[in-house]
């Protein structure tokens, strides 16, 4: 699910070099490269990395997780069901926000933003390459950690931000916030809480409002660390 140049030499996760399989790369990644990750791609390469960064930082440019009106993202079911061993890419909070979920083979159900922190090049998810799978960006082969989503080889600056999973007694697997590179899930749903919903923060506990921690109530879950509930 990226942009793709012509694939350079790197060190070997598993994939091999059967040019058919660059080839599938660079198809996987196009398909899902739309018009708009083209100009971003080229206002940061022309504009320089700095820029772009500080674009970010100051809310000129989009980031991933960010909703226009600056309130917590709305949940969304994303499936019905998600096996070990699965993965799903979708979009989350917005259209045009690109995120990918894995079910890894122990049961762990993990979510990110499937845009490269690189060059916003998309994100696959490759199963076949290294112990566990990784997340991989074919653009400049950039790796990322399946359990972490930090950088574990390539250019990327920063791990991918993720997206909280939750997973309700009927196996629905649902998307219900997000987080900033580097934010951990707990610190990711208290800031966007705290800013729409400080009742709620409060009630969970989250830093700076003083409340206890107690489980948010009905419709579901807010699951956002460790393994997902199995049905």
């Amino acid at each position: 699910m990226s942009v793709t140049e012509q694939q350079q030499p790197g060190p070997d996760h598993g994939s091999g070099s059967d040019p058919r399989e660059a080839l599938h790369d660079r198809i996987a990644a196009d398909s899902l490269t739309t018009r708009r990750d083209y100009l971003r791609i080229v206002a940061t390469v022309s504009g320089g990395l700095a820029v772009g960064g500080l674009a970010v930082a100051g809310g000129i440019l989009h980031r991933h997780g960010d909703t226009a009106d600056g309130k917590a993202p709305r949940p969304k079911q994303i499936a019905d069901r998600l096996l070990p061993g699965e993965s799903l890419a979708f979009r989350y909070p917005g259209e045009e926000d690109r995120a990918v979920a894995v079910r890894m083979d122990d049961g762990t159900l993990v979510g990110y933003s499937a845009v490269c922190t690189h060059l916003a090049c998309a994100v696959l998810w490759r199963k076949d390459r290294g112990s566990e799978g990784e997340l991989y960006c074919p653009c400049h082969e950039g790796v990322f950690d399946a359990r972490t989503g930090e950088v574990t080889a390539g250019p990327p600056p920063r791990g991918l931000p993720k997206v909280a999973l939750t997973e309700l007694d009927d196996g629905s697997i649902w998307a219900v916030g997000t987080t900033r590179s580097g934010e951990s899930l707990e610190e990711g749903l208290c800031r966007q809480l705290r800013a729409d919903r400080p009742d709620l923060a409060d009630r969970i506990g989250c830093p700076g409002t003083g409340g206890g921690a107690e489980a948010p109530p009905a419709p579901g879950p807010v699951d956002a660390a460790g393994p997902a509930r199995r049905s």
